[in-house]
């Protein structure tokens, strides 16, 4: 029998240096190298094409990352957790709520709420299961300067939870540009167990990629990077099950005669990464509309519920 794999050390061709570099860029585990592509192991540790490709599949081989019975998945569904919106109508929309293990995306207009509930979901996390939360703290990453204190405070005192407290449990980072923000992406994972991450926000996730990258000639680039953005969140999500809750710009369609030509952002790269993803719009007075556009196991519904200075309320 050979070496059992526990390190990132015992795997094939991966010697001290190039263990060292991939360590220092996140990849601390068997398990995450065994969810990586070649072409990152390539880049970050200089590996050959082909040693990386061994180094993966010798990690998939010690996790026995093969086919599995569909009641093993169940099991491992069990595992999921819940955060509430305190809005019962769009908790039951959504199955419960927003849960961990995968991205939720969240798209809209400005005013829509999208960032409202952020808010919410940044401070319900922190709550008692038995209360809709996960007992766990927030990682929040803002790349339009969105992130306000108070809003925080006015919803924690609401729920009789102490406001310093609450936001001593929530840590923003600012990001500068697209570059920044996928960084600060591959970092969170280090945060994950170092501060007893639940909720990781992205608000919003394509504003640095929209406004860098300009006109159709640059839009393969935007997307490719985009892309590799996604595949950081949707592996944060699954190895470390938390609950991802992106944000998203839209556009008007010019091709849509008919319905609404409200269209996200990040076309089917965003899509397809995205597990959940809930419309918002901005209806009478403090109501907001949501739509289940896409689920995996949810039918498409509506719910409306209400912002107010306390979060977000039923009708």
């Amino acid at each position: 029998m050979g070496k059992k794999i526990k390190e990132i050390e015992d795997l094939p061709g991966i010697g001290t240096q190039a263990a060292e570099k991939l360590i220092s860029a996140g990849y601390k585990t068997v398990e995450s190298i065994a969810v990586a592509y070649p072409g990152e192991l390539i880049e970050i540790a200089g590996l050959g094409e082909g040693t990386a490709t061994k180094a993966i599949r010798a990690a998939r081989d010690a996790l026995e990352m093969g086919f599995e019975s569909a009641e093993k998945i169940a099991e491992r569904r069990k595992l999921v957790g819940k955060i509430s919106t305190k809005s019962n109508e769009l908790d039951t929309m959504i199955g419960g709520g927003i849960e961990t293990g995968s991205i939720t995306e969240r798209y809209g207009k400005y005013a829509s709420g999208k960032t409202q509930v952020c808010f919410q979901t940044a401070v319900t996390v922190q709550l008692p299961v038995e209360q809709g939360g996960l007992d766990g703290a927030c990682l929040w990453i803002d790349s339009e300067n969105s992130f306000r204190p108070e809003r925080i405070t006015a919803i924690a005192q609401h729920l009789e939870l102490d406001p310093d407290t609450v936001l001593k449990n929530i840590f923003v980072a600012r990001s500068y540009n697209s570059d920044h923000q996928s960084l600060l992406a591959e970092k969170a994972a280090e945060m994950v167990k170092e501060k007893n991450i639940k909720m990781v926000i992205v608000d919003s996730l394509t504003s640095q990629f929209r406004s860098e990258f300009i006109g159709r000639g640059q839009l393969s680039d935007r997307q490719q990077k985009l892309n590799k953005h996604m595949h950081i969140l949707m592996k944060l999500a699954e190895m470390s099950n938390v609950a991802v809750l992106v944000t998203n710009q839209v556009m008007q369609n010019p091709g849509i005669l008919f319905g609404d030509p409200t269209t996200p952002i990040g076309g089917e790269i965003v899509a397809h990464n995205s597990k959940t993803r809930i419309y918002l719009r901005k209806s009478k007075e403090d109501k907001r509309v949501a739509k289940l556009v896409d689920s995996p196991s949810l039918p498409d519904g509506e719910a409306i519920f209400r912002v107010t200075e306390h979060g977000l309320e039923d009708v």
